[in-house]
């Protein structure tokens, strides 16, 4: 007897397939088709074939951007994921100042991003901002809006403050998950801390872990609204990543093949870095779990 299959169900996931067509199946069509043509103004396009996608992969200035953004992402990951681990093992587990932590934790996660640009615009500056003008009068050579290093460096610290608490929280998460029993035959074991962590809880957190990393890479590669609101990519091209490379190359300039070629190459960069991420690491939690 064969079993009936219910159809019913998809009528229930039909206005989620409709909002996400209209919010970014349409969108990435049209960034598409700008990506094949050319126009010389008053609607005229014509078609470009793949010219803009050849300029972009010989042009310096996006390897340029690219390289930048790598070295970012990379330098935020490495800070962020180790300190997120180590901030939630030393996170009471229980009681009122667990709620404490979680609360305190929680609070750089709902400011804007165009607010934190802000703050840190200001935190920084020499003559009016707390961090500047004590680095100054500490006989420090700080200035984010003339000093490479000085920009690079507070941005990334800007970055740390503002998300490693997703990776904590995370972290958290994956170690609240894990019975007792196994700490109490870690016990009996007389395991060391560093065993603990290595056998029970890092194998535990490597779900959630996976999540964080994937989401850090994402969120940090496109990162946008922060560096604008405090360096605008300056000084020079120092802090010019791909996404403010993009918005100068399609607002700025307003060369839209372009930008739209850029865009697509963007996305796929950040698509197949995501996919790599995630099967490496799926990869290596199934080995940890054979």
């Amino acid at each position: 007897m064969e079993k009936t299959v219910n159809q019913k169900a998809w009528f229930l996931v039909l206005p989620v397939l409709v909002l996400v067509a209209f919010s970014a199946i349409i969108p990435l069509m049209t960034v598409v088709n700008y990506s094949v043509q050319d126009s010389f103004g008053q609607n005229n396009f014509f078609w470009a074939g793949l010219v803009w996608f050849e300029d972009l992969l010989h042009s310096p200035r996006m390897w340029n951007a690219l390289g930048r953004q790598v070295v970012f992402s990379s330098i935020i990951l490495a800070i962020e994921v180790p300190l997120g681990i180590f901030i939630a093992l030393n996170m009471p587990k229980k009681g009122l100042w667990a709620t404490v932590c979680l609360v305190l934790m929680s609070l750089p996660l709902l400011i804007p991003w165009n607010v934190v640009g802000t703050i840190w615009q200001v935190f920084a500056r020499v003559d009016i901002g707390l961090l500047g003008y004590t680095l100054d009068s500490l006989g420090v050579d700080y200035n984010y809006t003339q000093g490479f290093y000085a920009a690079w460096t507070t941005l990334i610290v800007m970055d740390v403050w503002h998300w490693t608490s997703l990776v904590a929280l995370l972290a958290y998460a994956g170690l609240q998950s894990i019975p007792d029993a196994y700490y109490q035959a870690a016990r009996i074991d007389q395991a060391s801390r560093w065993k603990i962590f290595r056998y029970i809880e890092l194998p535990k957190m490597s779900g959630v872990l996976t999540i964080a990393i994937l989401l850090r890479f994402m969120d940090s590669f496109k990162i946008y609204t922060e560096p604008f609101v405090v360096t605008g990519g300056g000084p020079g091209n120092a802090t010019t990543f791909l996404s403010i490379d993009l918005v100068k190359m399609a607002l700025g300039q307003f060369d839209l093949g372009n930008a739209a070629a850029f865009s697509i190459i963007y996305f796929l960069v950040i698509l197949a870095v995501s996919w790599v991420f995630y099967t490496v690491m799926t990869n290596l939690d199934k080995k940890d779990g054979v």
